[in-house]
């Protein structure tokens, strides 16, 4: 089996990605220790791509959504090679668009009876006076479409419309586009990461996420937290809780069409209700760092290339129809 990884420039991005290259190496080693022929692409225009596809590999792992073309719209990896017949790991770019707007996906949600938190959005000069929000302080703020806590600071909870008017002008400076506004939520927050196995049996590993506390006593997961990596990833022992972060992960996971893979962001209120917050469709890989192989690690005893196996698995059967199970031997997490 070959496998081709393909990646871009995507340092500089605000989209969801397997991160840095450091990242997409960690994919590259896991994947040759599991016995695979792979190389590592970075793809920057449409004549890479059109290389990756006369090379015919068996499945193409892709670590970002698109590719930024000079001149040009941008090339969607999941549109391009399905339409070249090349066999792809993760969601199609209709799901892809779950990921890229929160907006999107909590409506979505909502018409399927998943919880999430009230929210509007807004621009500057939206709205006069408190009086006119459709929602009642505290608020909290963040962009739209923008991943990695971009955006996101202890300046996002906002108790005043002079804190709120402050906010949404700086956002909407900075990403050109309306802004998410939440209600806030003052429990506590997990990730699950979720894995699509033979038969759709959905492995899901969910941990709590606690950020470091600021100076003001807020814990607000965002841009600084995650770049300082100072926020702790810990396994719950409220196995009741936990049963509702997972439920709700699968509910979100299958409501929105996802394949293969993904994350699933879930906020707590105080009263132990479990609200959606956002999807992760392409999650970040670093081995040492990143969510999505932390919680595998720490809730499902899952090692990185076990969990690398278990992605592989669902691409690789959809070309062979008869890959042998790599990853049997270690124990499993919660099977839904």
């Amino acid at each position: 089996m070959r496998i081709e990884i393909i990646t871009t420039s995507n340092e500089t991005l605000k989209e969801t990605g397997f991160g840095t290259l450091k990242a997409c190496n960690n994919v590259l080693d896991s994947i040759r220790r599991l016995g695979y022929t792979a190389t590592l692409n970075v793809c920057e225009t449409a004549g890479d791509l059109d290389a990756v596809t006369k090379r015919k590999p068996d499945l193409v792992v892709l670590a970002v959504k698109y590719i930024s073309v000079e001149k040009g719209n941008d090339i969607w990896l999941s549109d391009y090679f399905a339409n070249n017949g090349i066999n792809f790991s993760g969601s199609s770019r209709e799901t892809l668009k779950f990921d890229s707007d929160k907006v999107l996906a909590k409506s979505h949600l909502r018409k399927m009876g998943i919880k999430t938190a009230d929210y509007f959005t807004a621009i500057p000069g939206q709205y006069n006076d408190e009086s006119e929000l459709p929602i009642r302080f505290p608020l909290f703020l963040k962009p739209l479409d923008a991943a990695n806590g971009n955006g996101i600071d202890d300046l996002s909870f906002v108790t005043s419309f002079a804190d709120y008017e402050s906010k949404i002008a700086s956002l909407y400076t900075s990403f050109n586009l309306p802004v998410l506004v939440e209600e806030y939520l003052d429990g506590r927050e997990f990730t699950a990461a979720v894995i699509n196995t033979p038969g759709d049996r959905l492995l899901v590993s969910a941990v709590e996420v606690v950020p470091p506390q600021s100076t003001n006593g807020l814990r607000i997961l965002g841009e600084q937290a995650k770049r300082d990596d100072s926020e702790e990833l810990k396994k719950s022992e409220d196995n009741a809780l936990i049963d509702g972060v997972n439920k709700l992960a699968v509910d979100a996971f299958v409501h929105l069409g996802v394949r293969d893979f993904g994350r699933i962001d879930v906020k707590v209120n105080a009263s132990g209700q479990c609200y959606f917050m956002e999807a992760n469709l392409v999650p970040g890989m670093t081995a040492d760092s990143s969510y999505f192989p932390k919680a595998c690690e720490i809730e499902g005893e899952i090692s990185y290339d076990k969990m690398i196996g278990l992605i592989l698995d669902e691409g690789l059967r959809r070309t062979s129809g008869n890959l042998a199970d790599n990853t049997a031997a270690d124990p499993l997490p919660l099977a839904v």
